[in-house]
């Protein structure tokens, strides 16, 4: 007996009879609009989950996030004009389309971690094996979202045909809001309450049960029995691959933890501003802190970086005493070693690195609980904001302990009018200690942090101090190590004026809790400070970022 509501033969012609549905039009329209709102949150949380571990586990945030969003919108063209063949089986290929998106979207952010965690050390071929997959599912997320919309038009014209503008309006009002509301869950619900392995598989689970229920329920008249059941088996088998992966998500991610940054990885926590993981710190191992998987400070050498970043600038006038970032308070405990500290005031974006600083044995005790210290203070603010309400003239120091200036996010903290908002809250007298990334790697990105200084009105003094003897690099510096230059980091002491101060610092070996005078006249070389010459000619005089 032939089924009388089975898809034609391909080739034949488009649909001209109405779907025989088992709800009133008006509700069929609805339902679908209500799928492609679906749907079209799904497809950004999935973009915006390649962005996201793209930029923490490979960095250069804007390479990757061009490289994702570029792809994809080629994908999602040529996914369009794939899906033409599709139309005249639309109910049957939307369904299909959706399973194989639930499942390639849901398990990317988990297939990327893996990679990058058990792989991404090995070099040689596989050097760029974390971005080849990255491309790979930029590539094939991009098809299927491409695929959905013509295979979606046709569904709503199979319900009541109208004019093809007014069809075409319906479908993408319903898709750009649905991509507005996956656009703003991802960071402030997703990322925060589930994180990224959950979400990305709770989405998956979100998409499959969408497509597969406006096809099997809406238009399971236009499918035969076989596809019918056919569809129902897949989509319970993805669904049950994504519920698995969920239920493994906190062991997986733990064993990924261990193999990207150690195995004594004791905190990994997702704040309102970035993920913190905490390595050693107890049982006599150092600490290593990381942030977005860059690691910020590394045990066995952070203070001879904290050291090289404050005593210079303390060497002065030093009453009050601003630091902007620098939430770990290892900056903070620098300068609570000096005599004549009446305030300290630490600006950090991210309260939850401050709770930890501040709970945490093993932070807490590296830092010398600084916080508990009546002269310091905290505000957690952007730094650009709050030096553009701060009063001017009210500090005889500031200290920029904040992100490598190779991180894209963080260049607004490198640029002229930062340091000239800077140097309205410096007396007249301070001075400015900024780390500008490495010299031996990224000697550019050093150079172009120093003329920038010298265009908001400073004068500067370059020095260096090398990293650990063992050749890796440590601190803030996420790829200070990736050549074959010795590791370093670079620093600027700046000054408001014509004259260029001269940085000092304590020497290495035991450290009294309060310096001495005796001990900021001490020379340069003990500290192993090395004096840089001036600008290069070559570099701009007024870079922009």
């Amino acid at each position: 007996m032939i089924d009388p509501h089975a898809p034609v033969s391909p080739g034949a012609p488009p649909w001209t009879e109405p779907a025989r549905l088992p709800v009133e039009p008006g509700t069929g329209r609805f339902l679908v609009l209500a799928c492609v709102f679906v749907c079209a949150a799904c497809g950004l949380v999935y973009e915006l989950e390649l962005v996201a571990f793209a930029s923490y586990l490979i960095g250069d945030s804007v390479t990757q996030a061009s490289v994702v969003l570029s792809v994809m919108v080629f994908a999602m063209g040529i996914g369009s004009l794939a899906a033409k063949r599709l139309r005249w089986h639309a109910a049957v290929g939307f369904g299909a389309i959706e399973t194989l998106l639930a499942l390639v979207g849901g398990c990317s952010a988990m297939s990327l971690y893996a990679v990058f965690a058990w792989t991404g050390g090995w070099g040689g071929i596989w050097a760029d094996g974390p971005r080849c997959l990255l491309v790979g599912f930029s590539l094939a997320i991009g098809l299927l979202v491409g695929a959905e919309v013509p295979l979606l038009m046709e569904l709503i014209q199979r319900i009541r045909r109208q004019d093809a503008g007014g069809a075409v309006a319906d479908l993408f009002a319903a898709d750009y809001v649905g991509a507005l509301v996956g656009g703003l869950a991802f960071p402030f619900v997703l990322l925060p309450f589930l994180g990224q392995l959950t979400g990305a598989l709770l989405t998956g689970s979100v998409n499959v049960v969408a497509g597969s229920a406006l096809v099997l329920g809406l238009f399971r008249r236009d499918l035969t029995r076989r596809a019918r059941w056919t569809l129902l088996a897949a989509g319970l088998a993805v669904l049950g691959v994504l519920a698995s992966a969920a239920a493994l998500a906190g062991d997986f991610e733990r064993a990924a933890q261990r193999a990207v940054y150690g195995p004594d990885v004791r905190v990994a926590a997702q704040t309102d501003v970035q993920e913190v993981v905490l390595a050693g710190g107890t049982d006599g191992k150092p600490l290593d802190l990381f942030l977005d998987g860059r690691l910020r400070v590394g045990g066995r050498d952070e203070r001879r970086y904290h050291e090289a970043l404050v005593h210079p600038a303390l060497s002065g006038p030093h009453r009050r005493v601003l630091i902007l970032g620098g939430g770990d308070g290892l900056a903070a405990r620098e300068v609570l070693r000096h005599r004549g500290v009446a305030r300290v005031d630490v600006v950090e974006l991210d309260a939850g690195l401050v709770r930890l600083a501040r709970r945490d044995p093993g932070l807490s005790a590296l830092n010398t609980h600084a916080y508990d210290d009546p002269r310091v203070h905290v505000t957690t603010a952007d730094a650009l904001s709050w030096l553009r309400r701060a009063p001017a003239g009210r500090y005889d120091v500031v200290l920029a302990d904040l992100p490598d200036p190779g991180i894209t996010a963080s260049t607004k903290l490198y640029s002229e009018e930062f340091y000239g908002l800077t140097r309205r809250v410096l007396t007249p007298g301070g001075r400015l200690a900024v780390h500008a990334g490495p010299v031996t790697t990224r000697p550019r990105v050093f150079w172009t942090v120093a003329a920038t200084l010298r265009a908001a009105g400073f004068s500067t003094t370059p020095y260096r101090v090398p990293g650990h003897d063992s050749g890796f690099a440590t601190g803030p510096d996420r790829s200070a190590g990736s050549s074959g230059s010795p590791p370093d980091w670079g620093f600027l002491l700046a000054a408001p004026g014509p004259r260029a101060p001269l940085p000092r610092l304590a020497p290495s070996g035991p450290r009294p809790r309060t310096l001495t005078e005796r001990d900021l006249r001490t020379d340069v070389a003990a500290a192993r400070i090395t004096r840089l010459p001036g600008l290069p000619p070559s570099t701009l005089a007024h870079p922009r970022y």
